[in-house]
């Protein structure tokens, strides 16, 4: 089946059966960055992924990596540098530098560099922050920001984009804030998207897309409050 091409003055996609699996789930190309066009993704199960230079190109991939939140996996190493490390967990106060830093310093989830954070990409979600669907974390260790992440919240589901890290394990004490948060306002799980070594070790698994749609479905129009609003945290394991 041929791959679609948007148009700028229609923000509606195909059905997410039309993906292409054989090149990773390509399902769209074109279309715009605005935040309706990105709501109607989000809300489809579909996401924005493409280099400096390229087109537009959007994604479903036939298999989904997702964490819920009581699976995360908390080592007793990790668990030891919680509770010893003075961890302090934020949220939406630093969400341009934590999108600036995953674009300068690639994302840990993808495993791979930072060039898909092109400009483009971090203007319309800052848009999509000043809309409200758009969150950042970020992890502070001794008043310094060490780590940060941020996603877009459809409902009860919380889709990451990409997070990174300037301090050993940083990534996953990241994670274990985040899911521990999600856990406690009752959100059905984090999308990770494509899946990584680092995610499965912390207790990530995939499933189908029909799966995820239906996950996805349940999820989208339980309108819960974004769990951290703006207190600052201190992480306990």
């Amino acid at each position: 089946m041929p791959i679609s091409l948007l148009q700028t003055d229609d923000c509606s996609f195909p059905a997410v059966e039309q993906a292409d699996d054989e090149i990773g789930g390509l399902l769209a190309v074109g279309g715009d960055l605005s935040v309706d066009r990105l709501r109607s993704a989000y809300r489809s199960g579909i996401f924005p992924w493409f280099s400096e230079g390229d087109p537009l190109l959007w994604w479903s991939p036939a298999e989904r990596c997702i964490i819920l939140p009581q699976q995360f996996h908390c080592s007793r190493s990790l668990t030891k540098k919680i509770r010893n490390g003075h961890y302090t967990l934020t949220s939406n106060r630093e969400f341009k530098q934590v999108v600036s830093a995953c674009a300068r310093r690639g994302s840990v989830t993808r495993n791979q560099d930072s060039t898909w954070i092109v400009p483009a990409m971090q203007h319309a979600y800052s848009e999509l922050h000043q809309s409200g669907d758009a969150h950042s974390l970020e992890l502070w260790h001794e008043d310094k920001l060490v780590a940060g992440l941020y996603g877009v919240q459809v409902g009860a589901l919380f889709c990451g984009e990409s997070m990174y890290s300037d301090t050993r394990d940083g990534s996953k004490v990241l994670l274990f804030g985040l899911l521990k948060a999600l856990a406690d306002a009752h959100f059905s799980a984090l999308d990770c998207q494509v899946s990584s070594h680092h995610l499965l070790s912390l207790g990530a698994t995939t499933e189908p897309r029909e799966h995820f749609i239906n996950r996805l479905e349940a999820a989208r129009d339980r309108p819960l409050a974004w769990p951290l609003g703006d207190s600052a945290v201190r992480l306990t394991a």
